[in-house]
């Protein structure tokens, strides 16, 4: 599917006036080298700890995007090369983290979408903790497992079903 997150608002406006679609706020910058993406979301809350992000990179994608909450850490980064690279071997769409990367020069030659809110040379911490498919809300947004993300240069859009 080729979109613009542009058009998409223009001709979603209603339901973007009434919440329904919503808009994240501008604060995440692309990494990847797949510059627009969409997919279902699947979602993570974590802190400081990226275990659970390479437990799920590990498993099928099918064209998911998964949106990692790691509640706006600018400690340590959540994502790496190795982890991004996962994710596009198994069929992610890319990943939207509420935190850092790392290896960002690696993953701008991927085929992959990458987006977060900075970048941080240090690596996670590995205990297993966090949540696996539960709401999370950042970026003036609610992620819900199952609704749409959409990502341009212009903007990420999420809306309850595929436009």
């Amino acid at each position: 599917m080729i979109f613009s997150t542009a058009d998409l608002c223009d001709q979603h406006e209603a339901r973007i006036r009434t919440g329904e679609v919503q808009i994240v706020a501008p604060i995440f910058h692309s990494y990847g080298g797949r510059q627009s993406f969409y997919g279902p979301i699947a979602t993570l809350s974590v802190f400081e700890d990226n275990s659970l992000v390479r437990a799920a990179l590990e498993t099928a994608g099918n064209g998911r995007v998964l949106v990692v909450d790691g509640g706006g850490s600018l400690r340590c980064a959540l994502v790496g090369d190795q982890l991004a690279q996962l994710g596009a071997r198994n069929g992610w769409a890319g990943i939207l983290v509420n935190g850092c990367i790392r290896d960002s020069l690696v993953m701008a030659k991927m085929e992959f979408g990458v987006l977060a809110l900075a970048t941080h040379p240090l690596k996670s911490i590995k205990l297993g903790a966090g949540e696996i498919n539960v709401p999370v809300i950042f970026g003036e947004t609610s992620f819900t497992p199952g609704a749409f993300l959409y990502a341009d240069a212009d903007g990420i859009v999420v809306a309850p079903q595929p436009f």
